[in-house]
């Protein structure tokens, strides 16, 4: 046997790439197409091949070592000649494959020296490639097409790129093969099963390799696990749980486990707040693919919390289920779509963000008088001036002086994103329930058009009319029930925004100025806060500089 150097080979326009994972050990048989090493950049991640059959000698590289193109990777002791049927076994196995002009041979599971050389194909048949089960998506955009047609691909390898509202994501290919046409373009809309090409598959090989000597089996270590016959794999659709052999899906790296994922996938997860250490792969070896992450999604937004010794996740022993037609005739009413969501919605962020309220009231004699003037001024014009549009307006003139409270938290709580837009949320009463339809760039609009918008927006929801897109993007809410009664509330906040402030109904009472006592009309307020951004000295000066600019109007042209 002859001794060759394994070399890294052209891998694109790169300098350098990381090696994230050693696939081989000294002493393991491969054949020509065995994958050495995983190699990843900031972009992607991809597996560097063997050229050549036979058993390694030495593995010259190691995880963390940053590798170019003649970088070697391991010194290989070539396969004997009689093998190949040729003298020089070394050149044979590469001028075999320029000779045919179809995709590379499938590898073969527990190569040996002597079913080292090329796999003879037969010709395979077409296939649509559909796009397979994305989440709770109904419609994407592709933004981008990544094959041609003539390329060829392999399983798992990226054909399209698609973009949500929240995120991109890349469709793989389900299976290999060479591209025969692409039925998308770029801006088209797809969803589940909608056909992105034609495929045609990969030939299958027809003799099967020649059984391994009895001493070859012993020379392949047991955790290099070596490729699976593509029927023998999971599809990507199906939720096929890993056997209990999957810890080859993660990497030791210093005693710690990582997930075995490229960085794409690690994208997905991470927008979607899912850690893929609890993902089980199903790709090649385990690799955790982004349908993998989707399906882990699935399970457990279905899946209701196990309860703890107490019978709840929250360690709260649930009610107990009661019959109470015992003590008289009920009637039992579904709850509304929207009662339902917006439940399991408040729910969320009442046991997300600690919650504090700051109660307060403003002096709004002198904002009233003027807003009858004014009102009795527009009423020919048909305009109808609401307290709530001069709320508005004072709410973005303390927005902006304390604007930390037009913030968000990032997926990770350890950051905090300040908008310079302010998007004000409106909470409407319809019979269905609450829904909050946001009033957009509420700085640069005047008290008409504020009341107009209020007063759209309001007849709108009552009639199912406001479209899913109007109640997004809001940077701060209001919840009014001034028209309704009550001293005070505590509004719960509508995450992820990290305040809400709570109008309560206005009342005439007796105001001490210093020397008697002046009947003034005064409003309350309750401004609840995610008390992880908001603290109670920023509560108390955002709720006290709003009532100033409620007080005395005239601070709103400051």
């Amino acid at each position: 046997m002859s001794i060759k150097t394994i070399l890294i080979p052209n891998i694109g326009d790169v300098d350098e790439v990381e090696v994230v994972e050693v696939l081989v050990a000294a002493g393991d048989t491969i054949a020509v197409e065995d994958s050495l090493i995983t190699v990843e950049t900031d972009k992607a991640s991809m597996e560097i091949p063997s050229s050549d059959a036979g058993v390694i000698e030495s593995v010259t590289v190691s995880v963390g070592d940053m590798v170019k193109e003649g970088t070697a990777v391991i010194t290989l002791k070539l396969a004997d000649a009689a093998d190949t049927g040729s003298t020089e076994p070394a050149e044979v196995a590469p001028a075999a494959v320029q000779a045919v002009p179809t995709p590379a041979p499938e590898k073969t599971p527990a190569p040996t020296p002597s079913s080292s050389a090329p796999v003879k194909n037969i010709a395979g048949g077409l296939k649509d490639i559909v796009v397979p089960n994305m989440g709770d998506f109904d419609d994407v955009e592709i933004i981008e097409i990544l094959v041609s047609v003539g390329d060829r691909v392999e399983r798992e390898d990226s054909l399209i790129t698609v973009e949500t509202d929240k995120a991109s994501m890349e469709i793989p290919s389900s299976d290999a093969g060479v591209v025969k046409s692409i039925s998308v373009n770029i801006g088209d809309m797809i969803a589940k099963g909608g056909l992105m090409l034609v495929l045609e598959m990969e030939a299958e090989s027809s003799p099967k390799a020649a059984p391994a000597p009895a001493k070859a089996p012993a020379a392949v270590k047991a955790p290099v696990v070596k490729d699976v016959p593509a029927a023998a794999l999971p599809k990507l659709t199906e939720t096929a749980a890993p056997s209990k052999a999957s810890p080859t899906a993660m990497i030791d790296e210093g005693g710690f486990k990582v997930a075995y994922a490229s960085p794409s996938v690690r994208r997905v997860a991470r927008e979607l707040g899912v850690d893929l250490i609890q993902v089980a792969g199903t790709g090649r070896k385990q690799r955790i693919v982004k349908e993998d992450v989707f399906t882990h999604v699935k399970a457990v937004m279905t899946t209701p919390p196990k309860p703890t010794s107490n019978g709840t996740s929250l360690g709260i022993k649930p009610m107990p289920e009661i019959d109470f037609s015992q003590w008289g005739d009920i009637r039992t009413e579904a709850l509304t779509k929207i009662n339902k969501l917006t439940g399991e919605y408040l729910h969320r962020s009442w046991v997300t963000a600690p919650h504090v309220t700051q109660f307060d009231e403003a002096d709004i004699t002198e904002m009233e008088i003027f807003r009858k003037q004014l009102a009795k001024d527009m009423e020919k014009e048909g305009v109808k001036i609401t307290p709530l549009a001069f709320i508005i307006k004072a709410v973005v003139a303390t927005l902006k002086q304390f604007p930390r409270a037009n913030s968000s938290l990032d997926v990770t709580g350890e950051n905090l994103i300040i908008k310079d837009y302010y998007h004000i949320g409106i909470a409407v009463n319809t019979p269905d329930g609450l829904v909050v339809p946001v009033i957009r760039d509420a700085d640069k609009k005047s008290l008409v058009e504020l009341s107009s918008e209020v007063r759209d927006f309001a007849s709108r929801a009552r009639n199912k009319k406001i479209k899913p897109a109007e109640m997004q993007g809001g940077t701060f809410s209001i919840s009014s029930l001034g028209g309704i009664g009550g001293t005070s509330f505590t509004p719960i906040v509508n995450l992820p925004e990290v305040a809400i402030l709570g109008v309560s109904n206005s009342k005439v009472a007796p105001v001490w100025n210093g020397t008697e006592f002046k009947p003034r009309t005064m409003l309350p307020v309750s401004l609840s806060y995610d008390h992880r951004v908001v603290d109670g000295v920023l509560g108390a000066q955002f709720t006290t500089y709003l009532c100033r600019m409620l007080t005395d109007i005239r601070r709103l042209l400051v």
